[in-house]
């Protein structure tokens, strides 16, 4: 039986659709919310245009409680599933950082001519936060950047370092075995209830019915085992370290201080190692917030990008926000 959404009752108030491009050899659907979903001819004036990156083995729908805080005037948001998840079908490519990095450049530029004018803005989540990093580096051109539950470090020096080097075992007996026993593995739904009771951090019994139902649902819907291995492999070679000091737009971090993946002071480096960061720390949550905390995390958001409006507007200059108390914007 499906789980209702807590947070239904707001995306229902955005006007959705479903679209497709092809891209890098394969095609993808995306989801667009908000300013155009339901005009196509408003695209073109919407003011602000919001990319959003889901994590590894999500898809589209892992973002939407995020997205369901950002109903507002002339924002058409855009969220796709990754290539070889969800519903989008493989690349060409190898399914590596760079495979995808190449991917995102071609989908940004493909939905940005739709909207010229637009003011840019992207928003990555986990293994999504590494490769928008990647892509800021690679000349991605944004007004505005939002990374939550950055993997500001390399995975096996987080908190539970012990327990991704248990996934990296996982992952290589998926690539050791036949194909069809390999799938069967990596979609187990054993180890998928395992992964998602370790990362959960709420006490809210609904609330973790409900996050449980969602990775039952979405994190075992990928294309084939090639790809699902080959993300993994570019998810933990990787961090936003690698990219930071080229990441030149203004950047909202959204940490938390119970990521089992991340350290809160690997968060406090990076905000330094990126030229204009400001990061907010979410207390009592972990690598979940855009199901345990998405109101939180969509205040914060919401805030950052009024005031890099202000601050553009501002010739004598502004505190340059590094970062807040630790309680969120």
């Amino acid at each position: 039986m499906t789980v209702a959404s807590p947070f239904a009752e707001q995306l229902a108030h955005l006007p959705v659709a479903e679209r497709s491009l092809p891209l890098a050899g394969g095609v993808t659907r995306f989801w667009e919310y908000g300013t155009g979903a339901d005009d196509p001819d408003d695209r073109r004036d919407a003011p602000t245009l919001v990319i959003v990156v889901h994590g590894y083995r999500g898809d589209h729908h892992g973002l939407e409680p995020v997205i369901a805080q950002l109903d507002r005037p002339g924002y058409r948001i855009v969220a796709p599933d990754l290539p070889g998840f969800g519903v989008s079908t493989p690349m060409a490519a190898t399914h590596d950082l760079d495979g995808y990095e190449a991917w995102l450049q071609e989908f940004a530029a493909a939905v940005r001519a739709e909207s010229p004018s637009a003011r840019v803005v992207i928003i990555g989540h986990s293994f999504g936060s590494i490769l928008v990093s990647a892509a800021l580096a690679g000349g991605l051109a944004v007004d505005d950047a939002v990374l939550i539950n950055p993997i500001a470090a390399p995975a096996l020096t987080g908190p539970r370092g012990v327990m991704t080097r248990v996934a990296i075992g996982y992952y290589r007996l998926g690539a050791a075995v036949p194909e069809r026993l390999g799938h069967v593995i990596l979609s187990s739904p054993v180890m998928v209830r395992v992964i998602s009771v370790t990362m959960a951090k709420t006490k809210d019994r609904a609330l973790r019915r409900w996050i449980h139902d969602q990775h039952d649902r979405y994190f075992s819907a990928f294309a084939n085992r090639t790809v699902v291995l080959d993300a993994f492999r570019a998810s933990v070679s990787h961090d936003i370290s690698e990219y930071a000091s080229r990441i030149t737009a203004p950047t909202l971090l959204i940490a938390a201080d119970q990521d089992d993946i991340t350290p809160l002071a690997a968060q406090h480096r990076l905000a330094e190692l990126i030229p204009d960061a400001r990061l907010v720390v979410l207390e009592g949550v972990g690598h979940l917030i855009h199901y345990e905390r998405p109101v939180e995390a969509g205040e914060a958001i919401v805030a950052f990008l009024d005031r890099s409006v202000d601050r553009r507007g501002d010739t004598d200059g502004a505190d340059d926000g590094r970062s807040d108390d630790g309680r969120g914007a």
